[in-house]
This record gives C-alpha cells, sequence and structure tokens, in this order.
C-alpha cells in the first residue's frame, strides 16, 4: 500500500513536466527547473520513506509488541496549503504518518525528510494520542465538576467541561514533543541519517515560544534535546 502511494506522488510530480496536450502551450522560462526540482524532491521522498519506515516499524515492535506498527505513509497533495506532517491512527489502529506536498518541497535535504518522519512515528510507538485524549477526559471532568459544584448552569457545565478538555490536552504537549524528538531522533540516527542535520529544519519555522498551554516547545529547546540525545547515543 505505501509503495502505491509514494508511486502514484511521484507520477504526479512527473506530470508536470511530461504535458499530455498534443499541441502544449510552450514553457516559460524557469518551467522545467520547477519539474525537475519537484521530481527530485518526489525521488528523496521516496527514499527517505523506503529507507526510515522499517527502522520506525522495528522500534515500534520492540517496544509494543502488542501494538500495530505497520506505518502507512500518505502524502496530502491539496494545493496552497502550509508545510505539515501529522501522525493518527485508522479505524482499524493502523497508524498513518502524513505529509504534504508543501512540506516536502520545503525540505531541504533528505536528513530533514527523515527527521520529520521519524519524530511523527516516534508520537504513534511513544503512544501520545492516547495519552493525549486520557489528559483530555481528566480536564474535561475536573472543570466541568467544579462548575457544578459552584452552582453553574447546564450550559456553563458543558463550556467548562470543553475548556477542560482543551486544556487537558495541552497540558503535557510541549512534553509529547520532546519525547519525539528523542525517540525521532535515534530512529533518523538507526536509519542512516544526520538527525542533527534534520534538525534544522526547526530554524525555519515560526518558534512557538515558551507559552503557557503551548502546543510546542521552543524551537532551540527541541534542537537542543536533538544534540544531546546525538552525544548519548
Amino acid at each position: 500500500m505505501t509503495r502505491l502511494i509514494l508511486v502514484a506522488f511521484l507520477a504526479l510530480a512527473a506530470c508536470e513536466a511530461v504535458p499530455t496536450d498534443p499541441q502544449p502551450a510552450p514553457q516559460q522560462p524557469g518551467d522545467a527547473a520547477v519539474a525537475s526540482r519537484a521530481q527530485q524532491a518526489a525521488r528523496t521522498f521516496i527514499s527517505v520513506v523506503e529507507t526510515v519506515e522499517p527502522v520506525a516499524e522495528r522500534e515500534c515492535r520492540q517496544a509494543n509488541p502488542r501494538t500495530n506498527c505497520d506505518f502507512q505513509i500518505v502524502v496530502d497533495d491539496r494545493p496552497n496549503q502550509p508545510p505539515n506532517a501529522f501522525q493518527t491512527v485508522d479505524r482499524n489502529g493502523r497508524p498513518i504518518i502524513a505529509f504534504n506536498l508543501a512540506l516536502i518541497a520545503s525540505a531541504r535535504n533528505a536528513d530533514e525528510l527523515a527527521f520529520v518522519m521519524g519524530h511523527e512515528a516516534a508520537h504513534h510507538i511513544l503512544n501520545h494520542l492516547a495519552r493525549q485524549r486520557e489528559n483530555a477526559t481528566v480536564g474535561a471532568v475536573i472543570f466541568s465538576g467544579i462548575a457544578a459544584i459552584t452552582g453553574a448552569s447546564a450550559d456553563g457545565v458543558r463550556t467548562a467541561e470543553e475548556l477542560g478538555a482543551a486544556v487537558g490536552a495541552r497540558t503535557y504537549s510541549k512534553e509529547f514533543e520532546l519525547e519525539a524528538d528523542r525517540l525521532g531522533t535515534v530512529i533518523t540516527a538507526r536509519a542512516g541519517y544526520n538527525p542533527i542535520r534534520g534538525a534544522a529544519f526547526f530554524t525555519r519555522i515560526p518558534d512557538p515560544g515558551n507559552r503557557f498551554l503551548g502546543t510546542h516547545p521552543p524551537n532551540a529547546q527541541r534542537i537542543q534535546v536533538v544534540r544531546q540525545t546525538v552525544a548519548g547515543l
């Protein structure tokens, strides 16, 4: 399944350089260069996936023998999206790692793509989605309970429950990101890529700073965690 999805992605990138119209419009200056970069990005992405996925799967099975570790890699080809990658699971519990085209195009080298994939795989291995849901549930119960005790209306209790779920879900999100950075560094290195070079991706994305209940830690802290993990390998 993964291979078919990726080959389809490569074919999609190649279509930009091979017009199907029997009388195609003349290429604009730079069109060939853009098409060439798209094809190279696709080939690099496929190579990274084929190299990193088996390592991530092995790490997953060693850590969680009863967990579904058959990672499926998908590409979101919607245009005009900001660079993004995320991890989720399907209805059968199979882990999915999704990249969009903007992230693939913005990566400067294979190390960055490998690090992003290792990081997202680590979220699944570390069971972060389930832990986040548990935190959200606890927050919802606490906040709604306080609202009910203080005599809030039904709407007030419901609002408190929603707020509690949001706060609970964010409570440990920074720690989850750093945990995923650590394990992602290990996966990246064991796949043969350079995690420090890969973490340079953080230097080009907006720095979330150290906001209260922020979802991500400061970029400098994440880079430091990667360096410390590499030093211990």
